[in-house]
């Protein structure tokens, strides 16, 4: 007789999760449901009204694992929507920022998954590792940007002030000291996620890939066209987990994709392999791409050169759209300026593509095998809060009247 087993909420991830398993008399798991039960923050609905300036310093909040990306995608809808051209140097700086966040966000998820994959022998070598290649991926993102967390020098146009040509050569020479750290820690990592001997198929899926950019981003890969968004209720056949679930099911092509590292590498690295292995290789091998490419950019940087735009925020009503991969996949905001205020705003984040891959994933294992699928998706929850369920007369929960917000 088949039995239902909850994980509520999920852990290792940012935000809330729950995690709904059907599984058979053999502990074999039949069906998974993976999906965010983060509350509603309404972030797109408190920018509505106001400058275009206030988009990305809210925005950025919608996460504080991902702030880096959300900022990043706000500006460059604004301004796709306002019409400016940032200048090079501005688009480097920003190019910048986001690999060395990446490298940062990657290590973060290789310290969550030390556990399950790093021998007590070899624990400490891993958290050592971690803690290094954080500190200066973190170090360059407070030079560049401002901040770490939420970044004060990122703004529409462009990058608030070029660094010193100081700070560039530090950088680079901290950047370059890096690199063997990285090597031995992607080394490290892939080794033993390869030794660990998952399942052979766990995570596999037939789903197509989505992805811009190997680095940055590009609004012309995101067809506005051809994606469509549907609510929860028209998605889960159990009705108390449509009831439940907290963020819009996107689709692309009428399908479901996946993004981040793996489609990344598949996409524009020819990377044939799949799986919850596959995910942890390509997360690792992806910190030595971006590794690579800060370097260059400080190598290529001119730091004397204007870094931010003049530019009208009356605006025309156009549609912008600022497309962005950020570590855990492509990270879409779109934005609309007229009569110098925002006139729309919505944010269509990494893990709300990711999220719908879980249920396939999750099939076929014995049940204690879950929770290796979640964390080598790397979800983060807060980003994919977007609707909320309620009664407009007692403000209960129902199934029949979502709202998006």
């Amino acid at each position: 007789m088949s039995e239902k087993i909850v994980i509520s909420p999920t852990s290792r991830q940012e935000g809330h999760a729950e995690l709904v398993m059907e599984v058979d008399d053999e502990g074999i798991v039949t069906k998974g449901r993976y999906f965010s039960i983060t509350p509603v923050r309404g972030l797109e609905k408190l920018v509505a009204g106001k400058a275009p300036e206030t988009a990305p310093v809210m925005c950025q909040r919608i996460c504080g694992v991902c702030p880096i990306p959300h900022t990043l995608a706000s500006v460059e809808a604004m301004d796709d929507s306002l019409n400016i051209e940032v200048p090079k140097a501005g688009q480097l700086l920003r190019e910048l920022t986001l690999a060395a966040h990446t490298i940062n966000s990657h290590a973060i998820h290789h310290f969550l998954i030390a556990t399950d994959v790093v021998p007590e022998n070899l624990f400490a070598d891993a958290v050592n590792s971690v803690s290094t290649i954080r500190k200066n991926a973190q170090y360059v993102v407070d030079m560049v940007a401002g901040e770490g967390i939420h970044p004060s020098d990122i703004r529409i146009g462009g990058m608030a002030s070029n660094i010193t040509e100081l700070a560039r050569k530090k950088l680079y020479s901290r950047l370059k000291a890096l690199v063997p750290v990285v090597d031995a820690h992607v080394e490290l990592i892939t080794g033993l996620v390869a030794d660990k001997e998952f399942p052979a198929g766990l995570g596999v899926h037939n789903q197509p890939v989505f992805a811009s950019d190997k680095i940055y981003g590009k609004r012309e890969y995101f067809d506005l066209d051809r994606f469509t968004e549907i609510m929860p209720e028209s998605w889960y056949d159990d009705p108390e987990i449509a009831k439940r679930a907290c963020s819009t099911i996107p689709l692309y092509d009428g399908v479901n994709v996946e993004t981040g590292p793996r489609a990344r590498a598949v996409k524009f690295g020819g990377f044939n392999e799949r799986g919850v292995v596959a995910q942890h290789v390509a997360r690792a091998v992806e910190m030595k791409s971006h590794l690579s490419r800060a370097i260059a950019i400080l190598d290529e940087l001119d730091t004397s050169a204007n870094t931010l735009a003049d530019f009208d925020p009356r605006g025309t009503n156009k549609l912008g759209i600022g497309a962005i991969e950020g570590p855990r996949g492509l990270d879409v905001h779109m934005a609309q300026v007229a009569d110098g205020k925002t006139q729309f705003y919505s944010a269509l984040v990494p893990t709300t593509w990711n999220i719908p891959t879980m249920g396939p994933a999750t099939e076929g294992f014995h049940h204690e095998w879950g929770p290796h699928v979640i964390r080598a998706y790397d979800p983060c929850l807060s980003c994919a809060t977007h609707v909320m369920v309620v009664d407009d007369e007692d403000k209960s929960v129902v199934k029949n009247e979502m709202v998006k917000i």
